[in-house]
Formats: structure tokens, C-alpha cells, sequence
């Protein structure tokens, strides 16, 4: 059946940032629970508790190279200790250390039994057999107690931590190898247009290279999810339809492009044939129109974002709307970036009865924000040079120089 672009009329009302958020957040799935080896969750969300199943360090140990000895016998210095052995890291000690005895040790290695303490190597003669010890060193210096940093039973990370660095050393000093997480998202992306061609392609008249899936597959890898980087599609109905056909296994769809309400804009009325659309225009700038919806594929209802063509307008709406979005299907609680208040270093003008995201540089030693220049929804620069989205809300339309401002840090991570 033919498809009218007429029917992709605006709606009557512009909804608010806010609301299309929390739609859009209220409508994403949560991702299933997987098991992937330890080195693949980086970044992900775990999806159970996680309990110690030994001490760590599983034994006393040295913290550094030098001489296990008894404390009572280096309360003061210089005193002479006879040496009985030694014990490296991988080793084991084989005899106690008694009164008036020491043992070299190098770090890691484990305590001797009757030594309390470690006497580091700079503090001696580093002799073999009578050792000198020119400092005193209080009792339990350089020793690191059994069950230290995890002790067996106890809950080290809780459903719902985001694992970083840290938390995957922490897991293998556990000796996990593999963990359940929430599932990283696969989320295709492709871009619309008939202006637009690949970047090893020739311009002809009247077309641009198409950087929209270069930009919005590297901030969908920046979140942490997996782009699926298609192709271009044509304007027309059935590419349309062929594309959407192709990517459905995917977990989400991002594409930009074709979601006005022009006579080649087929967006809004192929995905009402082949899923559902939720909404259609938001009151904002840059990037007013924007499409969310669902795909259907059986069972599965795979969330699909239709953002405006112009560059600056598809990563500012994919910052405010599909990084979020992506972030809760993955599970994570904290799906917002930092913010902080700044005072504008000029006047801005913006329509008052839109929300304004200018591209900014924040300067948080001086407390000051500025414009990054020209504004223009077309102008990617200006989102290169920014670290910061100013969140101008609705109502004035211009903003002073000095006033106190909403500043979105846009290059902090969610705490």
C-alpha cells in the first residue's frame, strides 16, 4: 500500500524535554542478565551479589623487601639480628623466627611464624648473615594481615555496580573468570538521506558525506553499548522498509535523518506500518523533531530513535535522549551527567519558547561558561569544542552576561 508523507503531520503540541525523557526511559526495556568472561565486563552493570569466596590476601604478608623480624627485638637502634633464611614471593618460610633472629623477605612473600614486623632493606646494612638494623621500626610495620582487603563470605559488590577498573581487579582477586552483567546493548545505526554519500565517494552536486554514523557510532561506543553500523538509506518507502526488516535483531535503533515533515521525510509513517511511534516534536533547539518508537519482531519490541538530520541536532538529542536510554537498558541507575551552575561570560538569545542546549566551555575554576560561537544546528565544531551543554530553559529569550546558568558537563561520566 502507497504511503503519503502528508501523514506525518506535527503534533499540535510541542512536548517538553522532560516528558519525552521520562517517556522514552519508561518505554526502553532492561536487557537480559548474561554470563561473559571477567575482561568483557567493563563498563557493564552486575546483575548479582558477589561474595568473597576466600580472604584476600589469603595470608600474612610482606609489603616490601627487607627482614621479617620480632618487634620487641627493633624497638630501638642500631641492633644486630642473626639471619636464619629467607623467603621470597611464591615461597614459604621454612622455621619461625625467635628472639634475636630475622629473615630476608622480599614483598608478597609470606610471614614467618613468630615475626611481627618488616624491617625495610633501606634500614639496614643488607648484611647476609648478622644483619645491622639502624632504625627502630614500630611493631606491624609492612605487614599485610590475612583477609585484609576481602574476608571469606562477605558481600564485595552488590547487584547493580557499574564495574570499572577497579571493581574487575576485584573480581579477580576473587578468582572469577566470568560474571553475570546486564547485557551489553547491540544498537544499529544508519543514516537517511538521498544528499548524502559515503566518504570515500565523490561529491556531486548538492551532496554532503554522511558523518552522522561516524558520530553516533562513536558516542553509542562511548556508552557503552555496541554499534552496528549500517549503510545509508535511500528516501523512499520501501528502502526504508527494507532497512528496518534488516536490523531488527538488534536491541536498539538509532538513525538520523528523515524524521521532519517534508514530501521524502517517510519515517513517522513506515515505522506506524512496521512498530509504533510514541512522539513526534519537542520543545527544543537544536533538534525540535525527533521520533521514538518501537519495532516489532515478534515478541520483542526493539526501541527505535529518529533523530533530525542536521549533525549538531542528532548528537545534541542522542546526549539528551538516547544516552540515557541506553544507560537504563543496560541496567545502570544513575543515568545523568553531572551538572554544575556557572556564570556566562556573554549575552546569549535564544527563542523563548524553546529549551536552548548551547555548546559550551566551561571553566570551573573561574565558575564561568561561554559560548563555544556560532550555534548554527548545522555547525559540528561547535560541539568539538565544547565540554559542556548550557541548559537554557524555557521562557527568556535572551540571557545576560553574569547571569547564573544549568551547565550539563558533558565530558564527566555519571558518578
Amino acid at each position: 500500500m502507497p504511503i503519503s508523507a502528508t501523514s506525518a503531520k506535527p503534533a499540535q503540541k510541542l512536548m517538553s524535554a522532560d516528558d519525552a525523557l521520562a517517556r522514552i526511559l519508561a518505554g526502553v526495556p532492561a536487557l537480559p542478565e548474561v554470563e561473559v568472561p571477567l575482561l568483557d565486563a567493563l563498563g557493564l552493570v552486575l546483575a548479582e551479589d558477589v561474595a568473597a569466596d576466600r580472604d584476600v590476601p589469603p595470608f600474612r604478608n610482606s609489603a616490601m623487601d627487607g627482614y621479617a623480624v620480632r618487634g620487641d627485638d627493633v624497638a630501638s637502634a642500631p641492633v644486630e639480628l642473626r639471619v636464619v633464611g629467607e623467603v621470597a614471593a611464591g615461597g614459604f618460610p621454612d622455621r619461625a623466627v625467635g628472639p634475636g633472629e630475622t629473615m630476608r623477605i622480599m614483598t608478597g612473600a609470606p610471614m614467618p611464624d613468630g615475626a611481627d614486623t618488616v624491617v625495610r632493606v633501606e634500614d639496614t646494612d643488607n648484611a647476609a648473615d648478622i644483619v645491622t638494623i639502624a632504625a627502630a621500626t614500630p611493631k606491624g610495620t609492612s605487614i599485610r594481615h590475612a583477609g585484609e582487603d576481602l574476608k571469606k563470605g562477605e558481600i564485595i559488590l552488590t547487584k547493580g555496580t557499574v564495574l570499572r577498573a577497579a571493581e574487575i581487579g576485584l573480581l579477580a582477586s576473587d578468582g572469577r573468570a566470568g560474571i553475570r552483567v546486564r547485557k551489553r546493548p547491540r544498537v544499529a545505526v544508519f543514516s537517511t538521506g538521498d544528499e548524502i554519500v559515503d566518504l570515500d565517494a565523490p561529491l556531486g552536486r548538492g551532496q554532503i558525506r554522511d558523518s552522522n554514523r561516524y558520530t553516533l557510532a562513536s558516542a553509542i561506543r562511548a556508552v557503552g553499548a555496541e554499534p552496528w553500523v549500517r549503510g545509508i538509506v535511500r528516501d523512499s518507502p520501501d528502502a526504508l522498509r527494507a532497512a528496518f526488516r534488516e536490523v531488527v535483531a538488534a536491541d536498539a535503533i538509532v538513525t538520523s535523518g528523515g524524521v521532519s515533515v517534508g514530501d521524502h521525510d517517510f519515517m513517522k509513517p513506515v515505522l506506524s506500518e512496521l512498530g509504533t511511534i510514541d512522539f513526534w516534536a519537542i520543545a527544543i533547539r537544536p533538534g525540535r523533531p525527533l521520533a521514538f518508537g518501537e519495532l516489532n519482531d515478534g515478541d520483542r519490541r526493539v526501541p527505535i530513535f529518529g533523530l533530525p538530520g542536521n549533525t549538531v541536532s542528532a548528537l545534541v538529542t542522542f546526549e539528551i535522549f538516547v544516552r540515557p536510554a541506553l544507560l537504563r537498558m543496560q541496567g545502570r541507575a544513575n543515568v545523568s551527567r553531572p551538572r554544575a551552575k556557572a556564570r556566562l561570560t556573554e549575552p546569549v538569545d535564544k527563542i523563548g519558547t524553546l529549551r536552548f542546549f548551547a555548546r559550551g566551555i566551561h571553566d570551573p575554576d573561574a565558575g564561568t561558561v561561554r559560548l563555544t560561537g556560532p550555534q548554527g544546528s548545522g555547525i559540528l565544531r561547535s560541539m568539538s569544542l565544547a565540554n559542556c551543554l548550557i541548559d537554557l530553559p524555557v521562557g527568556p529569550s535572551r540571557i545576560e552576561k553574569g547571569e547564573l546558568v544549568d551547565v550539563i558537563l558533558t565530558e564527566q561520566p555519571p558518578a
